[in-house]
């Protein structure tokens, strides 16, 4: 069966964001992988702005779940833009855990949709976008999963 895990772009700041990631999941960066580590191209300069930015990175959310990402080069011709279009959700197996990721998520968020609270189809829920721009949402089922 494949894997989903969840890809994301940035304007220059994707290290910052995964160092960010790296502490909020308690977890290891899996390596990077510099635009300046690509063989020079003479169709293709480079600045070396550009050459320090993140071509890949990944974390391990846990053994099956990966969240990667990569600056955008604009002279690629490549932007991130920001959207709500897609979430990252996190189902997590417990109310610590659901608090422990919105603690650390939401700090210093650009927007909280729905602070962490009970729901009716969920003990703890939360939708927010955080501080890079990126947007989650946390689920905590608890005593209101189906039977």
């Amino acid at each position: 069966m494949a894997k989903i895990h969840a890809y994301l772009n940035f304007n220059g700041n994707c290290e910052t964001a995964f160092e960010f990631y790296k502490n909020v999941f308690k977890t290891e960066n899996l390596g990077i992988h510099r635009f300046g580590d690509l063989p020079a191209d003479p169709n293709f300069p480079m600045n070396e702005e550009d050459k320090n930015k993140i071509m890949n990175t990944g974390i391990m959310i846990n053994k099956d779940t990966m969240l990667m990402g990569s600056d955008c080069v604009e002279s690629f011709g490549h932007k991130a833009t920001t959207g709500n279009a897609t979430y990252i959700m996190l189902d997590t197996d417990t109310a610590e855990e659901a608090k422990d990721f919105y603690e650390g998520l939401t700090e210093n968020a650009l927007d909280i949709e729905m602070p962490l609270g009970e729901q009716f189809w969920a003990e703890l829920y939360a939708s927010f976008q955080d501080q890079f721009g990126i947007f989650w949402m946390i689920n905590f089922e608890g005593n209101k999963a189906a039977k």
